[in-house]
């Protein structure tokens, strides 16, 4: 779908402190293989609670703020929130995205929470636009807290590490660093089961051993046949969604001046790279990823906010994002950088 008049008005992160992958190998916790496979340096990683350390919508918190007082004017137009996430928030039954709102945009600013997975940071810019087709600005936040014992880190998922974040981005139609050119979302629903057991577990208490995700990828192959039809299927589904990002927005691939896709690890995004979108390595954000981990629904904004603050993008280039995640879907945005980020902090 192709965006007029809809920008982005800032960014805002908020990281903890860092492990070392190698530290992690040394003591056990992470696969050597893996390591030399990903080449993660570290991951970040908020103190425990015990030790003082945020919950994941706080984190969120903390990162809207940053971005709504770099947003100026669209600031006070938020008229809707948008809160996204892929683990525990810290309560069971709870609306964690209002807790959010009403801390950042406030108490009578309609508070949504979106479960797109990996893919709900893009999508999220997709619903965040149609709302904006009345006028003002919306606030779309993401956080995640990957902690144990329900959830480990390092051996979580093949492939990629997961890293602690909160992100926030605000969309406006009242001017900003960046336009929203375009934005393309494609799904195969079929796809679904890849990120569960065979059967849905009707007893909650049995889901709190420790998340394998790879197991379940693994047994979903065993059940369906050939690996590589699924890696295929998932392969058009990315492409479907690029492609059509990029004629939406007038914009050839070799208009893209970078591009931000889910934070994996250094096999994957290469895979992603060269083989997918036919992009070298030193187009993408890869460098701050291997630093950060994948921070689950928070990588685009966070990549985005990375670019842009580090000077690696320049009014006049356009910068691809490419989200994904289980389901299956996948998101495609097509963004204008039209001005330096005037942000003092």
């Amino acid at each position: 779908m192709r965006w007029d008049g809809i920008h982005i008005a800032a960014t805002g992160v908020w990281l903890p402190g860092r492990l070392s992958a190698e530290e992690a190998v040394a003591a056990g916790a992470y696969d050597a293989d893996e390591h030399a496979a990903n080449r993660i340096v570290s991951v970040t990683a908020a103190e425990t609670e015990a030790d003082g350390g945020p919950a994941a919508p706080e984190m969120a918190v903390r990162a809207a703020r940053t971005a709504l007082r770099r947003a100026g004017a669209a600031a006070e137009r938020v008229s809707a929130v948008f809160h996204s996430h892929v683990w525990f928030q810290g309560a069971d039954m709870w609306t964690p995205a209002s807790y959010v709102a009403d801390r950042t945009a406030g108490s009578g600013v309609p508070a949504f929470g979106l479960q797109q997975s990996c893919n709900a940071g893009v999508s999220s810019l997709e619903l965040g636009a149609r709302q904006l087709e009345a006028g003002g600005a919306v606030l779309l936040t993401t956080a995640d807290r990957f902690s144990g014992p329900s959830f480990d880190r390092w051996r979580c998922e093949r492939g990629l590490v997961y890293g602690d974040a909160g992100t926030a981005l605000v969309l406006s139609s009242v001017g900003g660093f960046a336009r929203l050119l375009s934005t393309s979302t494609a799904v195969d629903n079929s796809l679904e089961a890849i990120s569960r057991p065979a059967r849905p577990l009707a007893d909650p208490s049995r889901a709190r051993r420790p998340l394998d995700l790879s197991a379940l990828a693994d047994e979903y192959v065993r059940a369906n046949g050939d690996p590589r039809r699924l890696t295929l299927r998932t392969a058009q589904v990315a492409d479907e969604s690029v492609r059509q990002a990029l004629a939406d927005a007038d914009t050839r691939m070799e208009d893209v001046s970078r591009v931000v896709l889910n934070a994996t690890g250094r096999s994957r995004m290469r895979w992603q790279l060269e083989l997918q979108l036919g992009l070298d390595e030193k187009m993408s954000n890869w460098e701050f990823c291997s630093e950060v981990g994948h921070l689950g629904a928070g990588d685009h904004y966070a990549g985005l906010d990375d670019l842009v603050r580090s000077g690696q993008v320049l009014p006049g280039d356009r910068v691809l994002l490419v989200g994904g995640g289980t389901g299956y879907s996948c998101t495609s945005a097509v963004v204008e950088i039209t001005e330096a980020a005037r942000w003092s902090d």
